[in-house]
C-alpha cells in the first residue's frame, strides 16, 4: 500500500523542483501564468493521490 504512495511522491517532488525552477526562470523571461498554475495544480493533484493510495494513514505534524 504504502509503495503506490511513494511512487506518487517522486513526480511531486519533480514537479515542485519544476516549479521552483520556473518562478526562478519567470524573473529573467516571460512565463505564461497558466504554466505555473498547471505546475502548482499537478503537484496539488501528486500530493492528494499519494495520500489516497496510503490509504489516509499518514502521521500529521503538530506544534508541540
Amino acid at each position: 500500500m504504502y509503495q503506490a504512495g511513494s511512487a506518487a511522491h517522486l513526480p511531486r517532488s519533480i514537479c515542485r523542483c519544476a516549479e521552483r525552477g520556473a518562478w526562478l526562470a519567470a524573473t529573467e523571461h516571460e512565463i505564461e501564468t497558466e504554466v505555473m498554475q498547471y505546475l502548482n495544480r499537478l503537484s496539488d493533484y501528486l500530493f492528494v493521490l499519494a495520500r489516497i493510495l496510503n490509504g489516509g494513514n499518514e502521521v500529521f505534524w503538530q506544534a508541540d
